[in-house]
This record gives structure tokens, sequence and C-alpha cells, in this order.
């Protein structure tokens, strides 16, 4: 009988040492991200699905049922969290929330510059409050700080495999800082170029590059009539050649910045899940040869 017992145990052991940290990101770039440094020592649950917005997304009942088995939660500041992450807190009060921009100095989400824009103020004379851009994940130098803060909290709550995570994390620098030199290589010959965008994602992109960003969209909102103007001789004088946009955004106003100034509409995705190959190929499609 004692035998069976210790048999059966045994039998158990393999599944109990293979039990993974179950982790909870927002984005798809933090699974990339957590992957690199966990292996397969964590079960990664994504909020925001591919197509859907970090600025309007609310979660589905199974991700809340993932939740509620979650160690850690690691937030990067999108819109979504400043409303959700008290109720995932209240779903599972031992999850332990980590700020993996801890560290970061963050820039305020770009805006227009131009007399009557919709950051000089509003209606009634008070001024607009700037946001944070929570953007971080698309500058490689800022995702180092993010990568030492995930393996930072997966020893906290997983120091058995300690060891593993280190390696893992020095491996994941390195790369990081041979994607930044291809990057910089890839842009140089661009710098001071400006950046056409719908949404305002790539300010670290730009100010790490020596680009300049110009956003349509500021605060959720496409440019009045007049802000769309000024957007059209701005590029004109600036000679933009290409505009970029989201999946998960409206293009009605950059079709029309496009077609007023004979510029491509061309999709960079700060989202995608591969998020190394997505930084060349943007850096790659803003410097093409014409662009």
């Amino acid at each position: 009988m004692k035998r069976t017992v210790v048999l059966a145990l045994l039998t158990l052991l393999p599944a109990f040492l293979a039990a993974k940290v179950n982790v909870v990101v927002s984005i798809l770039p933090q699974k990339y991200f957590v992957e690199k440094i966990a292996g397969d020592l964590a079960d990664v649950t994504v909020m925001v699905p591919p197509g859907a917005s970090p600025a309007t997304y609310e979660p589905k009942p199974s991700q809340m049922k993932a939740l509620y088995k979650a160690r850690l939660y690691f937030a990067i500041g999108v819109p979504f969290e400043r409303a959700w992450l008290p109720r995932f807190l209240a779903q599972n009060p031992r999850l332990k929330m980590v700020d993996v921009t801890k560290g970061i100095e963050k820039m305020a989400m770009a805006g227009h510059h131009h007399e009557g824009d919709r950051e000089s103020g509003s209606a009634n004379g008070e001024a607009a409050v700037a946001h944070p851009d929570p953007h971080v994940w698309l500058a490689p130098p800022l995702v180092r700080t993010v990568a030492r803060n995930i393996a930072e909290a997966l020893i906290a709550v997983d120091g058995e495999h300690k060891t593993v995570y280190e390696k893992n994390l020095a491996r994941f620098l390195r790369e990081i800082d041979a994607l930044d030199a291809r990057l910089r290589k890839l842009l140089e010959p661009c710098r001071g170029k400006a950046l056409m965008v719908f949404h305002p994602s790539w300010g670290y992109f730009a100010k790490t590059y020596g680009l300049r960003q110009i956003p349509i969209e500021i605060e959720g909102k496409e440019p009045k009539s007049r802000e769309l103007a000024h957007l059209i001789r701005e590029a004109k004088e600036e000679g933009v050649k290409a505009l970029f946009v989201q999946p998960e955004f409206s293009r009605r106003a950059a079709r029309a910045i496009a077609a007023a100034i004979g510029a491509k509409l061309l999709v960079a995705d700060p989202l995608a899940a591969d998020w190394s190959e997505n930084l060349l190929h943007v850096a790659r499609t803003i410097c093409r040869k014409g662009e």
C-alpha cells in the first residue's frame, strides 16, 4: 500500500515541479518580453487582443477567470489599466501588481503646437492635462528597464528559478542592444525626418532615433477642419511622403491628409506580437528610398 502511494506521488512530482507562474499582461509586446525572460516557466495571458484598443478595451469573463489564478500582473500604463487594475485586485487580492515602467522618465503625450490647437487650453481658459505617454515599449533602450523589472518580479515569486531568469534576462538584454544598433544604422540616413502618424504612439521611438513625430489625432479626437488644414500645410512643408496608421483606429482623417499631400497610407502597429521584427519593419518603411 505504502509503495503504491509513493509511486503515485512520484508520478505527480514532474507535474508539480513543472508548475508555471501565471502572469497577466496588458498588451502583446509585454508577452514577448515575459516569454524572453521566463521561457516555459510562465503562462502568460494578454488582456488586449490584436485589433483592440488599449484605450477602450474591457476584459472578457474568460480573462477575469485567468486573473483569479494569476500571481503577477505586469502593468505598463495603457489607459484601460486606470479603470480596471483596482477591479483586478478586488477579483484576486493575492495578485501582485508590478509597474514594469518603474525607473523610466515618461514624456507627455504629443500634441499639436499651432494656434487654436486642442492642447493650448480648453474653451473656458483651463489648461489641458498632459497625460504621460505609455508607449515606452517602442524604444529598445527603455525596454532594458522594462525587462529588468519583469525579471525582478519573477524572481520574487519564483526564487527557485532565479538563475534561469537571470540568464535569460542577460541574453535578452544583448538582443535588445543588437536590435538598437540595427535600428540606429537603418534610421541614420533619415535623422531629422518628420514621421506623420495618426495616433501619437511613436514619440519614444522618434526621440531615440532622431525623428520628429507629427500626430493627427490628439486625446482620442480627430482634427477639426482648421487643424486638418494646418496639418496638411505642415506635411507639405516637411515633404511627408507616408502617413502611418494603426489597425485599431479610424482612417478617415488620415486618408484626407494623405490624399491632399499625395502621400502613401501605411500601417505601423505599436501592438504587434513580434516586437523586434515589427520595429525593424517600421524602421525600414520609414527610411525606405523615396519615402
